[in-house]
């Protein structure tokens, strides 16, 4: 009859410490910080028009830098730079903390306007 160990032996010597920087590395893929960067935008922008798509990001990783490309539609009227700039910020915010990069670029395209119209404004053409 062979006997199994419990492993009480084992237990018995010191662990064995690695340092961080020798037990390996983590890749984080590329798709990963594209929906990283897409949630970030559509925090960013806020609440959509019921017919606007949902902001999408593409992004091209080299070492621990990121350029992020974002498609976005709003609603309009609305301060286009004002919000352009803060989907910039917010990306930029997000991707760092969450996955440690550097985001030194962040094009915002605007793929359409949805036009809003004020409370009580008149629709089609008016004399």
């Amino acid at each position: 009859m062979t006997s199994v160990s419990a492993g009480a032996g084992e237990l018995d010597r010191p662990l064995t410490v690695v340092p961080a920087g020798e037990r390996g590395a983590t890749r984080i893929a590329d798709r990963v910080v594209a929906k990283i960067a897409s949630q970030a935008a559509r925090e960013a922008v806020g609440t959509l028009p019921p017919d606007a798509e949902r902001p999408s990001a593409s992004v091209v990783v080299h070492h621990h830098v990121v350029h992020v490309r974002v498609h976005v539609e709003l609603d309009y009227p609305c301060d286009i730079g004002d919000r352009c700039r803060r989907v910039r910020r917010q990306v930029v915010e997000r991707v760092g903390a969450l996955v440690g990069m550097q985001v030194p670029e962040v094009v915002v395209h605007v793929e359409r306007l949805h036009l809003t119209a004020a409370p009580g404004a008149a629709h089609g053409r008016t004399r």
